[in-house]
């Protein structure tokens, strides 16, 4: 009796072990007479979709001319202010003339002076010509006079050159416009003295009937531009879509831009090329300085899209849930092609077509290993 009692005893003992192994074995399985959860998912299926690469970007005008003074000298009257639109030749600042008038009057008197002095010498070479043609004085005389002549007129040549600059620097006293244009900041006002070796320039005139939005690409962006050298930038900057420019409070600009140049130079300290858009502005909304990000459409045919709320990230890779024949969930890296819209995600690796991905719960309730009820 008492043996048949331990042989009771021991398979009693193996059943709860048993019993306890199988429960450890099917942590995630659904308790018993209960079903496995529902969870949304996604059977994956190639399609067309248009994403956007974004690149901040810094405004400035199609011209921004610094206006200099070309004479030194103090500031009498500003005709213009900040902000206002001027034509080209119109005036912006005027100078002290003063001594710049008294500098030309000076010259006009020299001028005068020389034209003097060469009317003497033309009447006294005239009679020393008539002496020597009737042989009353030698040939030397003669020379001289036609020598004082000679200098008398480079003389009064010296005199108008120097009445000519005297004139060119009393008209450098009123500063123009050289440019259609809107004015800038101006620090400097009446009583401040100018100089052309100022480091601050009077103001500056931006033509900003066109922009440039300037933007970098990295060396990768280059490379991949280019097609593994298949084909030129220039071509490939030639074929690009127009972009757009989304502005500092969110907006898109009205009118589309398109990429002109990439600077031929990669800077080693950013690892990245300069790149310039244009944009028309007849409006004159964009100024010089403003900010803002180009957008650059980027269509991907027969690809994989994917709903970015499908996804999460740990230590910078991305993962999805895929689920199994059994329906088992499990979790997938994946790696996505640069630029989204928010919403989506184009797969470069990790998923194939007839895939299923989970598209709820993603990092709620979806665990590992556990298994659901797919409801598409």
């Amino acid at each position: 009796m008492k043996t048949k009692a331990l042989s009771i005893l021991s398979i009693a003992s193996a059943l709860v072990v048993a019993g306890g192994l199988s429960s450890c074995g099917n942590k995630q399985a659904a308790p018993q007479g209960q079903m496995a959860p529902e969870i949304a998912v996604l059977t994956i299926q190639p399609g067309n979709t248009e994403v956007s690469l974004d690149y901040p970007a810094t405004i400035k005008g199609k011209t921004d001319i610094a206006i200099r003074p070309q004479v030194t000298g103090f500031i009498t009257k500003v005709h213009v202010d900040e902000g206002q639109h001027v034509h080209k030749g119109q005036v912006l600042f005027t100078l002290d003339q003063v001594q710049f008038q008294a500098a030309v009057d000076q010259a006009l008197a020299s001028v005068n002076s020389a034209k003097s002095a060469v009317s003497t010498a033309e009447i006294t070479e005239q009679n020393k010509r008539m002496l020597l043609d009737k042989n009353i004085i030698s040939e030397y005389e003669w020379q001289m006079a036609a020598n004082q002549l000679a200098q008398a007129k480079a003389s009064l040549a010296q005199a108008n050159a120097a009445l000519v600059n005297a004139r060119k620097n009393l008209a450098y006293t009123t500063v123009v416009s050289p440019s259609e244009g809107v004015v800038g900041t101006i620090p400097n006002r009446e009583g401040s003295l100018a100089s052309p070796s100022s480091v601050e320039p009077l103001t500056t005139v931006s033509d900003n009937s066109e922009v440039y939005a300037y933007f970098s690409l990295t060396e990768k962006d280059l490379l991949s531009l280019t097609d593994g050298g298949n084909a030129t930038i220039a071509e490939r900057v030639k074929a690009m879509p127009e972009v757009e420019l989304i502005l500092a409070d969110g907006s898109t600009y009205p009118y589309k831009g398109k990429v002109a140049t990439v600077s031929g130079v990669i800077d080693n300290s950013t690892g990245a090329a300069s790149v310039r858009a244009l944009f028309n502005n007849p409006s004159g909304m964009l100024r010089s300085g403003n900010t803002g990000t180009i957008a650059i459409p980027r269509v991907h045919e027969n690809a994989i899209i994917i709903p970015q709320k499908a996804t999460f990230e740990v230590q910078d890779l991305r993962y999805v849930f895929t689920v199994n024949d059994s329906n088992v969930v499990k979790t997938t890296p994946i790696k996505v092609a640069p630029g989204d819209d928010g919403k989506q995600y184009v797969i470069t690796s990790g998923l194939n077509p007839g895939d299923r991905i989970v598209t709820e719960g993603v990092g709620t309730i979806v665990r590992d290993g556990m298994t659901i009820t797919p409801k598409q």
